[in-house]
């Protein structure tokens, strides 16, 4: 009974014989440019499609549909915000988006690691500003709560690379209040491996300064505050987790997502090893393991609900994500190689897992 449904075999089939060699044959192999072009098509879509509703769920006050989102850095600047749901997403993180336009590191930036199922990108935060962000999502209708694309959205913000350290939060309240109206939650993306010196941010005197600014301005911009995320690395030492939960834990931040890319370069397959030592964070399923420990360790180190993300490339890896304390899952490089079949996938095992009569 976990095997999955007729219907979505035929999709993982359709998928990985079909569109998938086609994308990573597109523009000579330039995976960059054809996450541009499937990006451009969703984004002509029709927004408002109605999410497919599996084992919805509340979590820090929002009602998800499903458990299964889109993670941020796919749809950087929301151009296919109206189209999530309607491949069957449960929610979408767009972003990162910084306070500034800024056009991300030099390129070539994206590598696929194709025998590794894994990706390494060193992107660099690129995108179109929060200001320009906030005027697309204006313009589909969409409102904090109304669910106008048919899934919540999540917003990532991040530092602006020309901005320096002391002056982040500065950055960070900017994005914070560009989007406010618009945002079901925000996500403090202090992780990411593309931004030099933006992982110092999690060091426990930095992370708190900046979260109760963030808190702090939320509360005051509106009488029912935006529930703010934290973004961890899941390269964190032990001892440096600790001292970060326990600044996330009495900061009034909603929740944590775990995590982020790795510089480690284990696991990969041989035929991968020289074009993985491309500088950058590495995603797939390399990073499997890693991340199911990681949100384990952050589960048992906080009350405040995990969101789970990182080398889920099956739905049981998405069961165990679960099983590790995740209350929600969120997928990048799975849905890149595995495509819509994965989300159904996922859904389908998690409703027969709510089964009575599950063996």
């Amino acid at each position: 009974m976990t095997d999955p449904s007729v219907p979505t075999r035929l999709m993982r089939t359709a998928y990985q014989l079909g569109l998938r060699p086609l994308f990573f044959r597109l523009r000579r192999g330039d995976a960059e440019r054809v996450h541009e072009d499937v990006i451009g098509l969703l984004s002509r879509l029709p927004s408002g499609g109605r999410a497919a509703v599996a084992d919805p769920v509340t979590v820090a006050g929002i009602r998800f549909p499903n458990r299964v989102g889109l993670a941020a850095g796919m749809d950087k600047d929301g151009r296919a915000a109206g189209a999530w749901a309607r491949l069957g997403f449960g929610f979408a993180e767009l972003g990162t988006v910084t306070g500034q336009a800024q056009p991300g590191n030099p390129k070539p930036r994206v590598f696929r690691l194709k025998q590794s199922r894994a990706l390494v990108n060193r992107m660099g935060f690129n995108n179109s500003g929060a200001e320009a962000m906030a005027e697309r999502l204006h313009l589909l209708g969409v409102r904090r709560g109304n669910h106008a694309v048919g899934i919540p959205l999540g917003i990532s913000i991040g530092k602006t690379k020309v901005v320096p350290l002391d002056r982040a939060t500065d950055d960070y309240l900017h994005s914070l209040r560009a989007l406010e109206l618009y945002a079901d939650y925000f996500a403090v993306n202090v992780s990411s491996p593309n931004t030099p010196g933006l992982r110092d941010l999690q060091g426990a005197e930095e992370l708190a300064a900046l979260l109760a600014a963030l808190v702090a301005e939320t509360a005051r911009l509106s009488g029912r505050p935006t529930p703010i995320f934290v973004k961890l690395a899941p390269d964190l030492e032990p001892v440096q987790l600790r001292e970060t939960l326990a600044v996330i834990n009495d900061s009034g931040a909603a929740g944590i997502i775990a995590t982020n890319t790795t510089l480690s370069r284990d696991h990969l397959a041989p035929a991968d090893r020289v074009l993985g030592e491309q500088a950058g964070g590495l995603s797939g399923a390399p990073l499997t393991e890693r991340a199911l420990r990681f949100v384990e360790d952050v589960a048992a180190g906080t009350r405040l609900p995990v969101i789970g993300v990182g080398g889920i490339m099956t739905p049981c890896d998405a069961s165990r994500m679960f099983d590790a304390g995740a209350r929600l899952v969120q997928l990048y490089t799975g849905f890149i190689y595995e495509g819509t079949a994965l989300i159904r996938g996922i859904r389908e095992l998690e409703s027969y897992e709510q089964l009575p009569h599950k063996a």
